[in-house]
């Protein structure tokens, strides 16, 4: 037992610093987790939810400290979040867990295939820097996540985040800590969701204390984090998990029970495929990199420094 407390601590912790400094990956990597032990759909999404309360709120401070947040985007796209959360929550809560199982983790594939294309591909967008973003475009994103989230285990920052990169009108790192701090409203609402549809007696309190402590302890490294690791790569490698164990769960459900050698294959195909996309994300993270390097260099010659100076540039 002290084992798998501490376990699912660590897994708290490289969550919430993949989430702090991706915007995204929380509570779908806990969740995943979660379901591959057994839990059952509703209980482990409460679970994340309740423990996501407290580490949302660490995280938030310590973006906000960081100069990482966005106010008027955290306004406008947290209360509907939180009014699809509540709705999602409810939804899942209806469902039996031999149904809710197999739908979750094809929501939760589907998340991890877009994480893992999207950065892999496009990495990060930039463009329109400055430009305001509506509410008739932030309010309808709000409650389609929040829902999603809630269903999922999973799902504000996967559905939000890139929404909002993609839009190139703030920072990146301004884009993820506004889906930070907005996430609180999230969890909070989300879990009054579970709370009303199943109670307190499927969630396991200890688990919610041991997430949140992990969570609580990678918030302001994650923060910190937010300014110098490579978006790019870290999506690759995130997405590849969440789809890597979700096919597991599918492969081994009621619903596939696919064979040994199947699901062999399948792991074999999965892995090459997750090892290539990482080294696709490092070598064109290395390409833009030298790009930027190189334009730096012009800019600096063509402004008249000295070509020492360029060369450092």
């Amino acid at each position: 037992m002290v084992r798998s407390l501490i376990l699912l601590g660590l897994v708290g912790f490289a969550a919430q610093l993949v989430d702090g400094s991706l915007g995204m990956a929380y509570g779908v990597t806990s969740t995943t987790l979660l379901l591959a032990v057994g839990t059952n759909a509703a209980a482990a999404s409460a679970t994340v939810h309740l423990a996501e309360i407290g580490t949302t709120l660490a995280s938030g401070l310590a973006h906000w400290r960081f100069g990482n947040i966005d106010w008027k985007v955290v306004a406008k796209i947290g209360v509907p979040g939180a009014l699809g959360a509540f709705a999602g929550a409810t939804f899942l809560s209806s469902l039996s867990t031999e149904t809710a199982a197999p739908i979750m983790s094809l929501i939760l594939l589907a998340l991890g295939l877009y994480v893992l294309i999207r950065f892999t591909a496009y990495g990060l967008p930039r463009g329109n820097l400055g430009k305001p973003l509506r509410k008739r475009f932030l309010a309808p994103l709000g409650l389609v996540a929040g829902f999603v989230d809630a269903t999922g285990g999973g799902g504000w920052g996967p559905v939000g985040t890139p929404a909002i990169l993609a839009s190139g009108r703030i920072p990146p790192r301004k884009v993820i800590g506004s889906i930070d701090a907005s996430e609180f409203l999230v969890a909070l609402s989300a879990s009054l969701g579970f709370l009303v549809g199943i109670g307190s007696e499927n969630i396991d309190f200890a688990w919610v204390g041991v997430l949140l402590l992990g969570g609580v302890i990678a918030a302001p490294i994650a923060a910190w984090l937010v300014r110098h690791i490579p978006p790019r790569i870290l999506g690759s490698a995130v997405g590849g998990v969440i789809v890597l164990t979700n096919v597991r769960t599918l492969l081994r459900s009621d619903w596939v029970e696919a064979s040994g050698g199947v699901q062999t294959f399948a792991y074999l195909t999965i892995a090459l495929l997750w090892a290539a996309a990482i080294a696709y994300s490092v070598r064109e993270y290395r390409r833009d990199k030298a790009s930027e390097s190189v334009e730096a260099a012009d800019a600096a010659l063509a402004e008249g420094a000295p070509e020492e100076e360029a060369a450092r540039a």
